[in-house]
């Protein structure tokens, strides 16, 4: 008749732990797959951020190009801008690459309406439809010079193509004084959207 020793009895127990989780596992392994199961499945997910678009009809050239202007000068262009993109937006004129000398800036009369019709290089059948700025070159550019300082021109509603024409003058002053001669004054005018 066999004894255990107490070594012995150590050694099964040492090895029946390790065993009885092994023989667990393999029975929870088992059983899980047995199990009923069913997926409800919410497919194809996507997503793609809107658009904010503008474009304008200049083809990269200037709407001014003036020299040897006297008192009383003056010329009268359009540009029409048109918004493409998805997004309700926001559009804002303001001045950039502001430069100028002798003060002539103070002494240019500017005057920007937002109206329909015409185009780049004529204004003819332009209607219009509201007075963007109406003062001296100076104070536009010193009032607006950022989007956040721009003047209000439309909202697009986003989703199609909508066109707005701005007819801008310009004239020199007729009591511009004789401190102005040989002054410059040069600005670019742009329209920026923002979503809204």
């Amino acid at each position: 008749m066999s004894k255990f020793t107490r070594r012995s009895s150590r050694i099964a127990t040492a090895i029946a732990v390790p065993a009885a989780f092994i023989a667990a596992g393999v029975l929870v392994s088992t059983s899980s797959y047995a199990a009923f199961s069913d997926t409800a499945p919410n497919q194809q997910n996507s997503w793609r951020a809107g658009t904010v678009q503008l474009d304008d009809d200049d083809a990269g050239r200037a709407l001014f190009t003036a020299g040897n202007a006297k008192p009383g000068d003056g010329e009268t262009n359009c540009i029409a801008v048109t918004s493409t993109g998805s997004l309700a937006s926001q559009v804002r004129l303001y001045a950039d690459d502001v430069s100028g000398t002798a003060g002539l800036a103070d002494h240019l009369i500017l005057r920007v309406e937002q109206g329909t019709g015409a185009g780049f290089g004529t204004c003819d059948g332009f209607t219009p439809q509201s007075t963007v700025f109406d003062g001296r070159l100076s104070g536009f550019t010193g009032a607006h010079s950022s989007y956040g300082s721009g003047a209000a021109t439309w909202s697009p509603a986003g989703g199609g193509s909508e066109t707005r024409t701005f007819r801008i003058t310009w004239t020199l002053a007729d009591d511009a004084p004789n401190a102005v001669q040989g002054g410059t004054a040069s600005t670019s005018f742009v329209w920026e959207a923002q979503n809204s």
